[in-house]
């Protein structure tokens, strides 16, 4: 299928490794050209060159951390300069630290709230005018599973990442007649090193668990039987940036094997 991406610009966050890149990779195989954000240069810079070399697609990269108003600022206006236009944006980023309710002061919070939702509001605002210019422009939030279900120890993306949820349904409406569609993924357990490296993983190595052993655990309880990969979640976000999509606003799609039992 010609999801009819050949040509188009892609801006896609977080997109050096996990996730973020995966979607960008997605994309270049569709003929996209890409601008890459993230923090870390050196391997962004390397997923660069990896992805020009395996899919002969433009790729800009430009060192981006999400709660910087300014780096945000910066990546849009590098992305017009080098291609003049933008047609799709991946609002991608880390998600807040684990913890229960007593162990976030103010501090922590707001921290919390410029990374989940102020960032993806910064950046849509950012972009809206060179969407409409596109005439067929796609946004599209990764935002976690706990959006439709509450994850034990996540109190804070349980809090804010709704947020995300809230403003992409409004937009939905506001931008329709300007032709601009705004959707969000829900990754469920999908194997990256954020995985690897996270609090339920690392309690079960230090228990003295192995790794191979680890990662069943985390795939127990999801129906599919498995962890999902980066590629499977990508797929989607490049259906949901194509002309086939155009039809699709305000929907927030799980890539879980199941593990969500809720009924939207």
């Amino acid at each position: 299928m010609d999801l009819g991406l050949q040509g188009k610009v892609a801006l896609v966050l977080a997109a050096s490794k996990g996730i973020g890149r995966a979607c960008a990779e997605a994309l270049a195989a569709e003929g996209a050209a890409i601008a890459l954000g993230s923090r870390n240069q050196e391997t962004l810079e390397q997923t660069a060159r990896e992805i020009r070399e395996r899919y002969g697609t433009p790729v800009l990269v430009s060192r981006t951390d999400v709660t910087r108003a300014e780096d945000l600022e910066a990546i849009v206006n590098a992305t017009l300069r080098e291609y003049g236009r933008l047609d799709v944006v991946v609002n991608n980023a880390g998600g807040p630290p684990v913890g229960s309710f007593a162990q976030f002061d103010d501090a922590q919070w707001q921290a919390a709230f410029e990374l989940t939702l102020l960032s993806t509001v910064r950046l849509i605002r950012l972009t809206i005018p060179h969407l409409k210019q596109s005439g067929r422009g796609r946004i599209i939030n990764i935002v976690s599973t706990s959006v439709k279900q509450p994850i034990e120890g996540l109190l804070l993306s349980n809090a804010i990442r709704p947020g995300v949820i809230g403003l992409a349904k409004s937009l939905s409406s506001e931008l329709a007649p300007d032709n601009i569609t705004i959707n969000n993924v829900c990754p469920g357990r999908i194997l990256t090193d954020r995985l690897r490296k996270g609090p339920g993983m690392q309690q079960k190595l230090d228990q003295g668990v192995s790794e191979q052993d680890a990662l069943k655990d985390l795939a127990r309880g999801i129906p599919m039987g498995r962890l999902g990969q980066p590629e499977e979640l990508a797929s989607l976000v490049a259906y949901l940036s194509s002309s086939q999509a155009g039809y699709i606003t305000g929907t927030t799609i799980q890539v879980d094997g199941g593990l969500v039992r809720s009924l939207y």
